[in-house]
């Protein structure tokens, strides 16, 4: 079931004077009074609720339930506020209305960058240095840019799925309309084997792969150049000592 929450808030800051400040005296005091609009939305637009709050100094008074119909008061003071506003009918009447001129109106023009934005995560396998285990380093997979936040991570070793020794982090907002996850194998990868990333998410068609494998040792290949470079110089030093003895023999 599709659950969507839009909210709109509207925010006035009144500043009480009392007597105009003289010069470089500061102000007696700032009070703050906001009107916090939301719409929950369940299977588009097939149910839709609206919640005004009214909140002063950060405490709510009063609020507007579509599902009840009427203001409710929240304190001694927002009960008195709430009678007065429900004595009003076209108070009401305006409330009641804004569930489909506030909420359903503004649903077609938010969905197409919220319920339907489809971003493809980017994905890459780096090693990454362990300084409390030994070996190599550990490999981590991680997924960029992607929305929205759902996603799954799976490992693999040769096609085979690696359940455990896997450690994540939560999936993290990158506060662009994008997201991002890190996935940690935590065992050393081993030499010939190929370990691989999978990522499923909304946005794609098909699973998305990345592979890594343990490149040459470098060091034992070195080596093997040298072993290899200095048994070729034997052969041919023999080969044109062999030349030389035979022409000097005739």
């Amino acid at each position: 079931m599709e659950r969507v929450r839009g909210a709109g808030a509207v925010l006035a800051v009144l500043v009480v004077l009392g007597a105009p400040p003289a010069a470089g005296e500061e102000l007696s005091g700032v009070f703050q009074e906001m009107l916090k609009g939301e719409c929950h939305f369940i299977n588009g637009t097939e149910q839709v609720r609206l919640v005004v709050r009214k909140i002063y100094n950060r405490e709510q008074y009063m609020h507007f339930d579509s599902d009840v119909g009427v203001f409710v008061g929240d304190t001694p003071y927002g009960e008195k506020v709430a009678r007065n506003w429900n004595s009003q009918q076209e108070i009401l009447e305006d409330y009641r209305a804004a569930m489909d001129t506030f909420c359903r109106h503004n649903y077609e023009i938010i969905t197409p960058f919220t319920v339907n934005r489809r971003v493809p995560p980017s994905v890459s396998i780096s090693l990454v240095p362990s300084s409390s285990q030994p070996g190599p380093g550990r490999l981590l997979c991680s997924g960029m840019d992607f929305y929205p936040a759902p996603v799954q991570v799976r490992w693999f070793q040769d096609g085979q799925e690696l359940p455990e020794h896997v450690v994540a982090t939560d999936v993290v907002p990158s506060g662009d309309w994008s997201c991002q996850v890190l996935v940690m194998l935590e065992m050393p990868p081993r030499r010939g084997v190929t370990y691989s990333c999978q990522v499923e998410h909304v946005s794609l068609e098909h699973p998305l792969s990345r592979h890594w494998e343990m490149p040459p040792d470098t060091v034992r290949s070195k080596i093997l150049v040298g072993v290899g470079g200095f048994v070729l110089g034997l052969v041919f030093l023999a080969l044109g000592l062999g030349f030389y003895l035979w022409e000097k023999s005739s």
